[in-house]
């Protein structure tokens, strides 16, 4: 049997500094799936319907999800995924970058990061979760875990159906008070704590993104979602009923020293409070796609490039669309992961496509991890088909 370094070597030898990634699926007890992961209606529920369904699907992943004491011991993990003739073999991304950090991700970056500390996924639900907030480094410390910046971006091709509420409420209304949404806390087992009087939704629009950095409430609304983040899985839920449906004190204090899980003072320094109140919020952390470089150039080479998650320093994200029948060579100047979203056709010497169902457990051709020497070197990506685009989400750690 091949060693995981010996594995690793025909994976970059055979990707020239690509290799393939293997399917992240997650449940989520508290979540109603969407449906839109092109998951085959039949498995939602494979970790067993007692797990919840599966509403999200985690890319470029070494962070293992926190879903409590029957989480599988590789949940949220990506595996890299090597064929070789009628053998089969994968590695943990995980222990890949351990093994070989300075060839995945680059010197600068392991000595800098000590490997890769973000993630991103798909999040798949039907309805809207409750307003909740993560913690920033400092708070999430006190746990034994890091602050997670994230940030979202609404592709158009996974978000044919709107959901039940396509609708985000972001932080708190300029004016309301910490007694006001401290009174939120104490009302927690009276029905709705009404946390959402206090703040405002916004319509989601397909093609454009928000950033939301710790500490800040949010309430996502009903979009399957793009959402780079960092390596980290904390949260506090802030709402207690989400359209009849009771949210349990636990997962308010999941992230909080157990010494402080009734004492709201705590609780309420999870929220940064100036950024939940700041007047100008849509302006700061909405996030419209920004062409990386003008638009005329691109086009005249086949294909388009925006930055479409840009306001965190803990990583950032792009869309690449490769027009028919064109071929792009792509340079970045780090490593990253990409979902193909879609179209079909090369990148470097792997076969792409982005496929129209998903058997759990099934291997397929839509995810990558590029090396940093690849990404530098550049990436020549051909779309094969004469009449569909094909586009690419690209995420990207922090900088060295």
């Amino acid at each position: 049997m091949a060693t995981a370094n010996e594995v690793l070597n025909m994976a970059l030898n055979q990707g020239g500094g690509v290799v393939r990634l293997v399917p992240v699926w997650v449940p989520r007890s508290f979540c109603i799936p969407g449906k839109r992961l092109k998951l085959h209606p039949d498995d939602y529920y494979a970790f067993g319907a007692h797990r919840g369904g599966i509403d999200e699907r985690w890319f470029s992943s070494t962070t293992k999800a926190d879903n409590g004491p029957e989480t599988t011991p590789d949940e949220g993990l990506s595996y890299i995924y090597l064929r070789d003739g009628q053998s089969q073999h994968k590695v943990l991304l995980q222990d890949a970058i351990n093994l070989r950090g300075n060839d995945f991700l680059g010197p600068e970056v392991m000595q800098v990061h000590g490997g890769w500390t973000m993630y991103s996924k798909f999040f798949d639900n039907l309805e809207p979760l409750p307003h909740h907030l993560h913690h920033n480094d400092e708070l999430a410390a006190e746990v034994g875990q890091k602050g997670k910046p994230e940030a979202y971006y609404f592709p158009p091709q996974l978000n044919n159906k709107r959901g039940y509420f396509p609708y985000t409420f972001f932080g708190i209304n300029p004016g309301v008070t910490k007694d006001q949404v401290r009174k939120c806390l104490e009302d927690w087992h009276k029905g709705d704590n009404g946390i959402l009087d206090l703040s405002r939704a916004y319509r989601l629009t397909p093609g454009t993104g928000w950033d939301v950095p710790p500490g800040l409430l949010h309430a996502p609304g009903s979009f399957l979602t793009y959402e780079p983040q960092r390596a980290s899985d904390v949260f506090a839920m802030f709402q207690s009923i989400v359209w009849d449906s009771y949210t349990p004190w636990e997962l308010l204090v999941k992230d909080v020293p157990p010494e402080h899980r009734d004492d709201l003072d705590y609780i309420m320094s999870l929220i940064d409070w100036d950024l939940n109140v700041d007047p100008n919020l849509y302006q700061n952390r909405f996030s419209p796609p920004k062409p990386v470089r003008a638009l005329e150039e691109m086009h005249a080479e086949g294909h388009e490039e925006n930055w479409i998650c840009y306001k965190s320093e803990a990583f950032s994200a792009k869309e690449l669309t490769v027009f028919p029948g064109r071929t792009a060579r792509i340079v970045d100047e780090a490593a990253y992961g990409l979902i193909v979203v879609q179209g079909h056709g090369t990148f470097g010497s792997l076969k792409v496509n982005s496929p129209a169902m998903i058997r759990f457990g099934q291997m397929t051709e839509d995810e990558l991890f590029v090396t940093v020497d690849a990404a530098r070197e550049g990436v020549e990506i051909r779309n094969e088909s004469e009449y569909d685009d094909m586009v690419l989400l690209k995420q990207f750690g922090p900088k060295p």
